[in-house]
C-alpha cells in the first residue's frame, strides 16, 4: 500500500494481536499505526458506496458481476467522480473471500493467474491490484480523488451500511408477513444483500424505501389500526 500511495487500511478480525508491529512493513510504520481494526467486514465497509471483492473463480461460482483486473479502473474512476467511496477487499491466502464475504460486494475482480496455481500471496495480490489502479489513474490516486469530490452535491450511491439497514427492515417485514420458514431466513438474508447491491440504490432511494417498509411493518404489527 505504501509503495503505491494508499494509506487507508482496515483489518478485519486479525488473527494475531501484534499485527500492527509487523517487522516486514519496512517504510510503512505509520500506515500500520493508523490502520483501523474491526470485528466484521460489514463494519469495515459501512461507509463505502462501491465494494470490490478480489479472488479467483477456480473454486467458486460468482453471484455478482465479474471483471478481469485490467478492467477495474474505469469502475473506480466513475464511482469516485460521483463522490463515492470505494473499498477493495482481500481475503485470507488459504481460502480467499467466503461466499458470505462476497455478498457484501458489488463487483468481483479476478486476478489473472495460472490455472495450476490460482492462489496468490496476500501482499502480492494487493500490490498487483494497486499497481493496476495507479497505472490506469496516473494523475490522481483514487483516495485523493474521493476526498476532493465527496461533497460533489449529486445524489451519491447508497453506502454499504445504509443498504444493510434497509436489508434489516425488509427482513423484519418478511418475517412479520410470514414470507418463509425460519430455516430459510439465512438464505433469504444472503440473497437480499446481493439483490440490493445489484440495484444500484442512491442515498435518497434508501431513505424512501426505509419509510415504505417501516410503514408496512407498522401496519403488520397493528392490523386493527
Amino acid at each position: 500500500m505504501a509503495n503505491f500511495g494508499f494509506a487507508k487500511l482496515t483489518v478485519v478480525a486479525p488473527f494475531e494481536a501484534h499485527w500492527r508491529e509487523a517487522k516486514s512493513a519496512v517504510g510503512a510504520p505509520e500506515l500500520l499505526k493508523n490502520a483501523r481494526e474491526t470485528a466484521t467486514l460489514a463494519e469495515t465497509i459501512a461507509e463505502c458506496t462501491f465494494v470490490v471483492g478480489t479472488g479467483t473463480l477456480t473454486y467458486r461460482k460468482p453471484e455478482q458481476p465479474v471483471i478481469p483486473l485490467p478492467a477495474l479502473a474505469p469502475f473506480v474512476q466513475q464511482e469516485l467522480q460521483r463522490g463515492g467511496r470505494v473499498g477493495l477487499v482481500f481475503g485470507p491466502e488459504k481460502h480467499g473471500l467466503t461466499r458470505e464475504d462476497l455478498s457484501y460486494c458489488h463487483l468481483l475482480v479476478e486476478i489473472p493467474t495460472d490455472a495450476r496455481q490460482p492462489s496468490m500471496n496476500l501482499g502480492q495480490a494487493v500490490a498487483v491490484c494497486l499497481y493496476e489502479l495507479t497505472r490506469a489513474l496516473p494523475n490522481e490516486t483514487p483516495e485523493s480523488e474521493s476526498e476532493r469530490l465527496q461533497n460533489a452535491g449529486a445524489d451519491r450511491n447508497a453506502s454499504s451500511g445504509a443498504l444493510d439497514r434497509l436489508a434489516e427492515v425488509v427482513e423484519q417485514t418478511m418475517t412479520a408477513a410470514g414470507y418463509s420458514p425460519r430455516i430459510m431466513q439465512a438464505a433469504n438474508r444472503h440473497d437480499l444483500r446481493l439483490l440490493l447491491r445489484r440495484l444500484s440504490w442512491t442515498e435518497s432511494d434508501v431513505k424512501h424505501a426505509l419509510g415504505l417498509f417501516r410503514r408496512i411493518l407498522w401496519r403488520l404489527a397493528h392490523p386493527d389500526r
